[in-house]
């Protein structure tokens, strides 16, 4: 039977919004496959690795007899991007085998029975539901996704705590070294949920959130429970386990009370650490920030005993600091910032730094100092 039939985009874009979680090798087989599922004139696309389930419907010609199967999805993608994309495809099923033709090529790919992927059981205790635009959700993952660990084993770090209070919707990433926050308001008053989202599933929803202004206007629909978030966007359903654990306090972490606070140009500033971090020693990344009058001097230094020397004018007449910081947590905030002028918070050189935008509380970023 002819499970669908339709242009070569169509379908490739619809594999393509699900197919970001599959790993190609898998100790479960069935997890490397999509599950296709034709109901009427639609068929539903879903792939899970047991923690994260991302589903899709579309239309398409062929058959109208229900049917499941699931089928490679890495290798059903690999051929179809390797087709036009004005090609007419189909997929039939016979003898427990999903053939591809397009053209005159053909191809005959193994399938595992539907009957044996494992969906994901979706949580009954779901909170009420609230949406911002896409656009909002990926700028605020885009500001603080980097200060999330990478495999801690404090486990609850290798995420982003999401808190939905009142009508501000937060996001907060750190991974102990560096905290990074950011707000966006909300068109509804929600009851105070916190939840935290895997590192994985902020990745994929990174991935596939549109952020161009022609899909300004297009919403994300969120859900949290007590251990499962849901999604729904763009005509996919996203749901994800949560990572159970307390987040730290973020509200104590982030520095009041400032001495000094300036205004410096961003990109001269990133461009500056961006030279220097060339010659910082490969395994503290470390950079010595000067701040004396009316001058920011940075230096880095490496084992070879090479050195780099940047100064940047600053509006600044206070008492000399003389700070240390890991390159990479400097660089990696000012390259996810969109803004011109960066605004920075210091108290003395033991005292962590502060990072925000002139005039607005929406975004914070707070990072430790290093000994040199």
């Amino acid at each position: 039977m002819i499970v669908l039939k339709g242009p070569q985009d169509q379908l490739l874009g619809a594999l393509q919004s699900v197919a970001g979680i599959v790993e190609r090798r898998h100790t479960l087989p069935i997890l490397a496959n999509v599950l296709l599922r034709r109901q009427g004139d639609e068929v539903e696309l879903i792939t899970s690795d047991l923690e994260i389930q991302v589903r899709t419907r579309a239309k398409f010609d062929g058959s109208s007899e229900p049917f499941a199967t699931t089928v490679g999805a890495r290798k059903l993608i690999d051929i179809l991007k390797s087709l036009p994309s004005d090609q007419l495809c189909s997929l039939s099923s016979a003898q427990g085998k999903l053939t591809l033709q397009a053209g005159k090529s053909r191809f005959t790919l193994q399938t595992l029975p539907a009957d044996d992927f494992p969906l994901v059981q979706e949580a009954v205790d779901f909170g009420p539901a609230f949406s911002v635009p896409q656009a909002t959700l990926k700028g605020l993952i885009n500001q603080v996704h980097f200060a999330m660990a990478v495999h801690d084993i404090r486990f609850y770090l290798n995420g982003i705590l999401f808190v939905a209070e009142g009508k501000t919707l937060t996001l907060v990433a750190t991974d102990g070294h560096r905290l990074a926050l950011a707000q966006a308001t909300l068109d509804v008053d929600m009851p105070k949920q916190e939840v935290i989202l895997p590192r994985k599933t902020v990745l994929e929803l990174q991935r596939l959130l549109k952020d161009s202004a022609k899909d300004e206007g297009a919403a994300i629909e969120m859900r949290f429970s007590s251990n499962q978030a849901r999604f729904s966007f763009s005509g996919l359903e996203f749901v994800t386990k949560l990572v159970e654990g307390k987040f730290p306090d973020y509200n104590r972490v982030i520095p009041k009370g400032h001495k000094h606070k300036l205004i410096l140009g961003r990109a001269p500033l990133l461009a500056s650490l961006q030279r220097a971090a060339i010659l910082t020693s490969e395994k503290f990344k470390a950079v010595r920030l000067t701040f004396h009058e009316h001058t920011l001097t940075i230096a880095a230094s490496n084992a070879e005993q090479e050195e780099a020397k940047e100064e940047i004018e600053i509006d600044y007449d206070g008492d000399k600091i003389e700070t240390g910081f890991n390159v990479t947590y400097l660089t990696e905030v000012l390259a996810n910032m969109p803004q011109e002028m960066v605004a920075l918070d210091l108290n003395d050189s033991a005292s962590s730094a502060l990072f925000s935008i002139p005039e607005r509380s929406d975004f914070k970023y707070v990072v430790m100092p290093m000994r040199i």
